[in-house]
């Protein structure tokens, strides 16, 4: 494939790169984000078009999900459609196909060249005993384990709203796509890959043995109680003047200054509520802070709290959130031209390139040398990545590199330490740690000092990515702005994340998740239909593991732009739009009347208590076949035969008759019973799992995503994925250990700039270099600071 594009053009990312889209169904989204790019997306129909949408809801999913593509139907003559397959495969480098496979695409996989890259996205994946199983997005959140952490203590586990699940999974697919793209380029070997939803949505929605936010301490997800948390445990929302507001006041300082905003009452100044959960259980400071928000407008405790530094936002509807100065002001809503020539109104995508150059860097033959040590097996290798992210987004993002053989120096500070280091171990490790942190290097840099401003720039330099979610404006301040490093290496790529964007009324913002869905208008609808103040987002980690795969996307694609131009580039993520991106469908309703995305398309929809304490099990009906199925399992044929039952309105209107007579049945069935007989019928169905029931549950165990790593310093296992996604190319990936704070300092500094040992010893006695700290060692040699060993994991 060659790419050819006139000096001074806009020269995105994947311009030249060619996709083949053969999915079906709202799945077909996933690679919208290669056209957003700049790659040109085929979008191959099958012959005689995709089936009706048969509801104004799925037509818009539909047409939203083509959006940037090019629209190909295949030929009626063998001849003449073996001749159009041909075509598009000669010029292919990703091919994304449906399983199962519909005949009336007659897709000739044979001829899939070798360097192109085949990916096969399945909801259970190929070739496993579950392959063929239904799936829903209800379906994706029961086994995922998501829904075990959704609603309030003491009611049924809550659906979480839109197609969350479905979205956080093909964040990464498309990630997985990108990777393979980009390995393809530097190793020539394409790959065949076997993508499946489930896994998807297990790694990228809300992991249960990844990393999570800092008010966990690291510790396992795992080992959150079996119920649903009670309402305003974390992160709570009061009622104000005008509506409500949600604070989030996690490190000492944030109640500090809370605090002070409060009038420094005595009953609560006590040192002892610098500690969240004394925090937690204090009704009185509940009660003292209702009074104080009561009477107040959201605006101005906005206004107020940023002045006092308490993160706190205004809890918006999702018009409310498409309204403010903030979302017009960086132009997150665009008219867009659907493929039928319709025009709507919904967000231009998620990754903003080159918001920091000067101009679009110049186009030209293969400029920039492949890098030294890439193979198929390790594609990164050779890459040199400087890590300066934080909590989830950041740690994430440079792992995902990490993992696929790229040099990730993470550079860290005793005096500001990541949020995932405060952990119930005095080692600044912990489980969630040594999942999101692994094949990492760890580089202890005072970046305040001018000695370690140099060399930290001496270290951009050699670099070829850097990587950053400070709030906007501290990469500036710091002397490490895009301008500056592209100076000295005009070949860097510069990544960077935030809460709300890098511009904007809102850019200064303190971003934690929990103030991003409240602004987006997500906590509103993630509540009961029949208690609507019942908000029950507070134990998920959303967007961040999904905006870290479109920061890992960001990158693949520069990089692959400057394979040819020799040229780095920018790339910004807001977490905001990553949500609003996910609800596209809902946006572009808003203008079409469509507002009641979060009811059902049929009957029955919704999770159902089985038999067993606190055991449910999901069901979804798509349409008349698994309505007919469903009657078939749970003997009630007369289902099938009655009139008001007969389509989806007729169902719809008698639901809650319908759903009661199914609860009989289900309730005499354990929840893992009901959902294999419901799945025998392709009746989408699923038993809610918990965290801890993952690494058993017979799918995960036949497709072997989890594996029992053992970290030299944490005496408990440390559960993590064993692939991405299973391909031809990557086996396991890879597992060293997460480092302690500053490991390995010495060790990149030879590497990377050579210093030699005196200036090194030097660095670290003028405390520029940072080391381990000298207890944690002690500790450490002495076999303590490791924790206690939990039950061994059967994985």
């Amino acid at each position: 494939m060659t790419v050819q594009a006139d000096e001074g053009s806009a020269f995105r990312p994947l311009d030249g790169y060619v996709v083949l889209d053969l999915l079906e169904g709202p799945v077909k989204a996933l690679s919208r984000v290669y056209a957003d790019l700049g790659a040109r997306v085929i979008r191959v129909e099958p012959l005689g078009g995709e089936r009706p949408a048969g509801d104004r809801k799925k037509a818009i999913v539909r047409a939203v999900a083509d959006v940037g593509k090019e629209l190909v139907m295949l030929a009626h003559e063998p001849g003449e459609r073996s001749a159009q397959w041909g075509d598009m495969l000669r010029q292919a480098d990703l091919v994304l196909v449906p399983y199962p496979r519909p005949a009336a695409l007659y897709f000739p996989q044979e001829t899939v060249p070798e360097r192109c890259v085949l990916m096969t996205v399945g909801m259970f994946g190929t070739g496993n005993a579950y392959a063929d199983w239904q799936a829903t997005d209800p379906v994706l959140h029961a086994l995922s384990s998501e829904l075990s952490r959704s609603g309030v203590a003491g009611r049924e586990p809550l659906l979480p709203p839109g197609r969350l699940a479905s979205a956080c999974a093909m964040a990464q697919a498309a990630y997985v796509g990108m990777a393979a793209i980009y390995a393809a380029q530097v190793t020539e070997c394409g790959d065949r890959i076997d993508f499946s939803m489930l896994d998807g949505a297990v790694q990228a929605l809300d992991p249960g043995f990844g990393l999570a936010g800092s008010a966990t301490l690291g510790r396992s997800a795992k080992l959150l109680p079996p119920g649903r948390p009670a309402p305003g445990m974390l992160y709570p929302i009061f009622p104000c003047a005008d509506g409500q507001v949600r604070v989030c006041l996690l490190a000492p300082r944030q109640w500090q200054n809370m605090f002070r905003w409060l009038g420094s009452p005595a009953q609560f100044a006590s040192a002892e509520f610098n500690s969240l959960e004394v925090r937690q259980r204090s009704g009185a400071l509940t009660q003292d802070m209702a009074a104080f928000f009561r009477d107040r407008l959201k605006a101005d405790l906005e206004r107020e709290g940023a002045e006092h530094g308490v993160p706190i936002s205004g809890v918006l509807s999702l018009a409310e959130c498409l309204a403010t100065d903030h979302v017009v002001a960086r132009g997150v809503i665009a008219d867009v031209e659907l493929p039928d020539g319709h025009t709507v109104r919904m967000p231009r995508g998620v990754i903003r390139i080159d918001r920091h150059a000067h101009r679009a860097p110049p186009a030209g033959p293969m400029a920039f040398s492949r890098p030294v040590g890439a193979t198929p097996a390790r594609p990164l290798a050779g890459l040199k990545v400087i890590d300066l992210g934080v909590i989830v987004v950041g740690g994430e993002q440079s792992r995902l590199l990490a993992d696929l053989g790229a040099d990730v120096v993470k550079v860290e500070s005793a005096s500001f330490p990541d949020g995932t280091r405060h952990s119930y171990l005095p080692t600044g490790l912990s489980v969630g740690f040594a999942a999101g942190h692994r094949n990492k290097r760890s580089l202890g840099l005072d970046l305040r000092h001018p000695e370690g401003k140099a060399l930290f720039l001496r270290l951009a330099g050699e670099a070829d990515v850097i990587l950053s979610n400070f709030k906007p404006g501290t990469m500036e301040s710091l002397g490490f702005d895009y301008r500056t490093i592209a100076a000295i290496n005009p070949g860097v790529v510069m990544v960077d994340s935030s809460a709300f964007g890098a511009d904007g009324p809102w850019a200064g913002r303190m971003g934690y998740g929990p103030l991003v869905r409240a602004a987006s208008g997500l906590t509103r609808r993630w509540c009961y239909p029949d208690d609507t103040e019942a908000y029950s987002d507070s134990v998920t980690i959303y967007p961040d593991h999904a905006a870290a795969r479109y920061g890992a996307i960001a990158t693949l694609a520069l990089l692959a732009r400057r394979l040819r131009t020799g040229h780095g580039g920018t790339a910004s993520i807001s977490q905001m739009e990553v949500m609003l991106d996910h609800f596209t469908p809902e946006i572009v309703g808003l203008a079409d009347g469509v507002d009641d995305w979060d009811e059902a398309s049929d009957a029955p929809w919704g999770v159902f208590p089985a038999r067993g304490d606190d055991e449910w099990c999901v069901v979804t009906v798509r349409g008349n076949r698994d309505w007919q199925a469903l009657s078939q399992v749970v003997c009630r044929e007369d289902w099938a035969t009655l009139p008001q039952y007969a389509d989806r309105h007729g169902r719809l209107r008698n639901r809650a008759a319908i759903e009661r007579d199914l609860t009989d049945w289900i309730t005499r069935h354990d929840a893992d019973t009901a959902m294999r007989r419901l799945q025998a019928a392709r009746v989408p169905a699923a038993r809610m799992l918990r965290i801890a029931d993952l690494p058993d549950f017979g799918y995960f165990r036949e497709r072997g995503l989890f594996r029992a790593e053992k970290h030299p310093h944490i005496a408990e296992e440390v559960v993590s994925e064993r692939f991405h996604a299973p391909s031809s190319n990557i086996a396991d990936l890879p597992a060293t250990p997460a480092p302690l704070m500053g490991e390995h300092s010495a060790e990149v500094m030879r590497d990377w700039l050579a210093l030699p040992p005196l200036e090194i010893e030097r660095l670290f006695a003028s405390n520029v270099l940072q080391g381990v700290d000298p207890e944690i060692a002690r500790m450490l040699s002495v076999g303590e600071g490791r924790g206690e060993a939990a039950v061994a994991s059967k994985t």
